[in-house]
C-alpha cells in the first residue's frame, strides 16, 4: 500500500512538473526560438532588435530562416531604392566623379542582384518538400552567399559613407539570414 501511494505521488508530482513545463513552454516558445537561435548569428543583438518583433509564426527553425529573410529581403529592396535615388537625385554628376558615379551604377546593380537572390531563396524556403530537401536547401543557401558576395562587390567600390553604411547593414542581416537557414539544414 505504501509503495502504491509512493509511485502514485510520484506520478502525480512528475505529471504536474511536465504539464507546468509545457504550458510556459507553449506561452514564450517563439521568443525563446527567436533568443536561441540568435544566440550564435554573427550579429547576435541585430538578429534579436530585427526578429523579435516578427509577427509572423515562429515554432521552427525553418520559420526563423524565412523571417531573416524576409528581413534581409525588406533591407535589400530600401538599399535599392535608396541607391536609385543617389544615383538620380542629390548625388547626381555634378558632385561624383565619374568613377563614383560608375561604382555607384555598379553597385545598384548588384544591389537589385541581391534582392533577386533573397526572393529566390525565400521562395524556395516556403515551398520545402521531403524528397528535395537537400536540393532545395542547398539553392537557398547558394543565393544567400551569392547576395552577400554581391554586397561585398558593392562595397569593394568608391561609394559614398552612407551607402556603404547601408549595404554594411544589408551584409549583416543576410550574414543572420544564412546562418538561420543553415540551422533548418
Amino acid at each position: 500500500m505504501e509503495t502504491h501511494l509512493t509511485l502514485t505521488l510520484l506520478f502525480l508530482y512528475f505529471f504536474l512538473t511536465f504539464s507546468s513545463s509545457v504550458f510556459a513552454h507553449d506561452q514564450s516558445q517563439p521568443q525563446d526560438l527567436v533568443r536561441s537561435s540568435c544566440l550564435h548569428a554573427r550579429y547576435p543583438k541585430l538578429c534579436l532588435r530585427t526578429l523579435s518583433t516578427y509577427t509572423g509564426p515562429a515554432k521552427s527553425p525553418l520559420d526563423i530562416a524565412q523571417a531573416a529573410l524576409r528581413v534581409s529581403l525588406a533591407h535589400a529592396k530600401r538599399v535599392s531604392k535608396y541607391i536609385g535615388a543617389s544615383n538620380a537625385g542629390s548625388h547626381s554628376s555634378s558632385s561624383l566623379t565619374k568613377r563614383q558615379q560608375a561604382d555607384l551604377s555598379d553597385c545598384k546593380e548588384q544591389i537589385a542582384d541581391s534582392v533577386d537572390e533573397l526572393r529566390k531563396s525565400l521562395e524556395e524556403l516556403q515551398h520545402m518538400r521531403p524528397e528535395t530537401f537537400r536540393w532545395q536547401m542547398s539553392n537557398a543557401m547558394t543565393w544567400v552567399s551569392a547576395a552577400l558576395t554581391d554586397g561585398d562587390t558593392c562595397l569593394d567600390g568608391n561609394v559614398m559613407p552612407d551607402v556603404k553604411k547601408r549595404v554594411t547593414d544589408l551584409a549583416r542581416v543576410t550574414s543572420n539570414a544564412l546562418y538561420m537557414i543553415n540551422r533548418v539544414g
